[in-house]
């Protein structure tokens, strides 16, 4: 199961550097985008990708799918991972494989809906009569909070900004930071459990 979560960095550059030396106020801080895929079973990040903060989710998944040896039986992505682009890029790499992706809000079923639905419009249709509590129970979607914690755990001991100022050095920077992040997980990893209440 591939759980796939982005979130931005800081880049310390030179407006950085102006405000704490000189006190002066930067109008826009520059980010990265940070891209990274969990593998839930085993706890090891099997890809990564660090781009430009105007880079949209969807089109980094090429370059994240290029880096994983193996099948892939369930894709776990959020809201911004919607579209046809990233289902189809899915579709022609893996067989069988399920993709759970929250459609948006305002998604609306394709005009083939009720003949052949498609996987999106089987989702949008049972948030329609479920509400999104009730897919995201149906589709097992929690379980990409683990991805989530797992960028928590990544900003915790790197930090929220890049060291490095060249953007390869960055990218350099990020694939070390990840490769520390799974001999982390190798030595040993914390189990989950449910409990139930009697």
């Amino acid at each position: 199961m591939l759980v796939i979560v982005s979130t931005g960095v800081k880049m310390f550059g030179a407006g950085e550097w102006q405000e704490t030396k000189h006190g002066t106020k930067k109008k826009r801080r520059k980010w990265r985008k940070l891209h990274l895929g969990l593998d839930l079973e085993s706890g090891i990040i099997v890809c990564c990708d660090l781009t430009e903060d105007t880079v949209g989710d969807p089109t980094v998944v090429p370059d994240l799918l290029d880096q994983i040896e193996g099948s892939v039986a369930t894709f776990l992505g959020d809201g911004a991972y919607d579209g046809a682009a990233t289902r189809q890029e899915i579709a022609v790499r893996y067989d069988c494989v399920e993709v759970i992706v929250p459609p948006p809000k305002t998604a609306v079923p394709s005009p083939e809906a009720e003949t052949a639905p498609t996987a999106r419009d089987r989702d949008i249709l049972a948030i329609e009569k479920h509400g999104r509590m009730g897919w995201q129970k149906q589709t097992g979607y929690g379980r990409r909070s683990r991805g989530e914690t797992l960028m928590g755990r990544y900003k915790q001991i790197f930090g929220t900004a890049l060291k490095s100022r060249e953007f390869e050095n960055q990218k350099t920077e990020a694939r070390i930071n990840v490769s520390v992040l799974n001999t982390m997980a190798a030595l040993g990893r914390a189990t989950f459990e449910r409990i139930i209440a009697t």
